[in-house]
């Protein structure tokens, strides 16, 4: 009787796998951290769909950043979105984040424009194109890894749940070739920020990648550090180190985001992280995207995980922009999905994906419209 009342609560959240009930997810004092990163692997033509144009992609994950603080960006002088109109993930993130009141920081592990906000800077340098390079000197992934245990640890003593988000164009690519390094089979798997997903592309650039540096599928499943300096990007090890740091100090972890998140936790069963309090939080459009394969990519490395899936009814809004998301487009991105269940959690029932849509087409009208659709 007591999980069909919390059902009808919340009615929005989709709970995979069983394992816990949504009330784990309570907390009086939830933080949002979002690693921003980037990987020349992002030029690469066809990869992603971020930024408006090549020259644009670096600017990506900082104009999320500043997009977060001030509604605005101050790298670009518009806001993150297509040309058409279909904007960041961040415009929901915003939103769930200024109707929630729930805390957040914005953690820079390597991206190329540094953002006007405030931040935590793990002094990275930005990945390279793993077809052309290493990704990053081993002695970065260290780093990465030791600051992101510093942080979470940091975290924990305030913050007994935390979820983690990122914004790094190009990541599911080298995101699948750790994985495939590690033994995972996540082929086809890997979701995608455009409807028509480039499998064929990025399986490409992998193998190539994984050749290059004599890697074979499993070779490096006891050397996650080695594989993400060969074939990954600075968010993998910044994000893995701020979640075991907060786990190793008592506190819970959402990893809020798609497929990119399925490393991360990869890793940390690699580094005999419990995971016991880790979760997967994103969206009904990751969750249902028939292009991947989410839900078995995750339960393929711990079956053990609790998904966690909001519904924000995005398929029946009056934008197209936002209408998108449920059609294919970008889907996920920058905590969207986590951060919007933290907030109907924290708002105790009280909003729901219906109630929270309005709130995202102000938004969208506000900061997407004006600058975008009516300008096209």
């Amino acid at each position: 009787m007591e999980n069909n009342k919390l059902i009808e609560k919340y009615k929005d959240i989709t709970v995979v796998n069983g394992k816990d009930s949504i009330n784990i997810l309570e907390s009086n004092n939830p933080i949002f951290v979002c690693v921003i990163a980037y990987t020349e692997t992002s030029e690469i033509s066809g990869i992603t769909v971020a930024g408006a144009n090549k020259d644009l992609i670096k600017y990506t994950p900082s104009a999320d950043a500043e997009f977060l603080y001030y509604g605005r960006c101050k790298c670009i002088d518009d806001v993150p979105a297509t040309p058409d109109g279909k904007p960041t993930p961040a415009l929901i993130t915003k939103t769930m984040l200024d109707i929630s009141n729930i805390p957040f920081i914005v953690v820079d592990s390597g991206v190329k424009v540094k953002p006007d906000i405030p931040l935590f800077s793990f002094n990275l340098r930005p990945g390279k194109n793993i077809l052309k390079d290493i990704a990053m000197k081993s002695e970065e992934v260290e780093k990465a890894y030791r600051y992101g245990l510093i942080l979470g640890k940091q975290l924990s003593k305030n913050n007994d749940f935390v979820i983690l988000g990122e914004s790094i164009p190009g990541g599911t690519t080298t995101a699948l070739g750790v994985m495939l390094s590690l033994g995972i089979d996540a082929e086809n798997k890997m979701s995608s920020s455009m409807p028509q997903n480039p499998h064929t592309l990025k399986n490409m650039i992998v193998r190539k990648s994984m050749k290059k540096n004599n890697i074979t599928f499993g070779s490096l499943k006891d050397k996650p550090f080695d594989a993400i300096s060969l074939i990954g990007d600075p968010m993998i090890p910044s994000v893995t180190g701020i979640a075991q740091g907060v786990i190793d100090n008592g506190g819970r972890v959402m990893l809020a985001g798609g497929t990119q998140m399925c490393t991360i936790l990869s890793i940390l069963k690699r580094l005999n992280v419990k995971t016991d309090k880790v979760f997967i939080g994103t969206t009904k459009y990751i969750f249902n995207d028939h292009s991947a394969d989410f839900t078995n990519l995750v339960l393929s490395i711990d079956n053990n995980v609790s998904i966690f899936v909001s519904d924000l009814h995005l398929i029946e809004s009056t934008k197209l922009g936002l209408k998108a998301f449920a059609n294919g487009f970008v889907k996920e991105g920058v905590g969207a999905g986590g951060v919007s269940i933290a907030t109907m959690i924290n708002a105790n029932g009280k909003l729901n994906g219906k109630t929270l849509l309005k709130y995202i087409e102000n938004e969208y009208e506000k900061n997407i419209e004006k600058n975008y659709v009516k300008r096209n």
